[in-house]
């Protein structure tokens, strides 16, 4: 069985049988999603376990992320359950290389940053408060290094502690509604 899906596969599938899931946080869908794709992030698929198994007996469930990682993650969780899913080959970073359509929608009144660039942002001024910190108090440099060192972390293992942290931040986090939201496309 076909673990993923490539964009232009997803693309050319009817949207009455597909069922895309993007399991990334609000503020990354908001960024930028496939259209009609439902904003489930990966923290929340149990809770809506029993609505997936009952969508996944009428359509393909396609799980969706920024590249992939999450998702393929997210289809394995999804299988345990008995759910069956496949990936998006690239996640939504190889559907718009392919040239693919892509919507966004504003949180909070405003646009929000992909993670990615929000990780970017705060590791990236937090080696500067250290390198500046540093200047007067030379322990304050120990903040840069330990932002470096959980940078190749990051690298080596694949995971991003500091995007758990930012996943935390208010405009990150669904809206109260947003998950009921789900659960009724789900039913649908």
């Amino acid at each position: 069985m076909t673990t993923t899906l490539a964009p232009a596969e997803l693309h050319a599938r009817p949207a009455d049988d597909t069922l895309v899931i993007d399991v990334r946080a609000p503020g990354e869908y908001a960024a930028g999603h496939i259209p009609g794709a439902l904003n489930i992030p990966s923290e929340h698929l149990d809770t809506l376990l029993p609505e997936l198994r009952a969508a996944a007996e009428r359509r393909r469930i396609v799980v969706v992320c920024a590249a992939g990682q999450r998702s393929a993650a997210a289809c394995a969780r999804l299988a345990e359950a008995g759910i069956d899913a496949v990936g998006l080959t690239g996640g939504t970073q190889g559907w718009t290389a392919d040239g693919l359509p892509v919507n966004t929608a504003q949180t909070h009144g405003r646009t929000v940053w992909a993670m990615d660039r929000q990780v970017r942002f705060t590791a990236g001024s937090l080696v500067l408060l250290g390198l500046a910190l540093g200047r007067r108090a030379p322990r304050g440099r120990l903040l840069a290094a330990g932002v470096a060192s959980g940078l190749v972390y990051s690298g080596l293992s694949n995971t991003c502690g500091m995007a758990a942290v930012l996943g935390k931040l208010p405009f990150n986090r669904p809206a109260p509604h947003t998950l009921d939201t789900a659960r009724a496309a789900l039913r649908g």
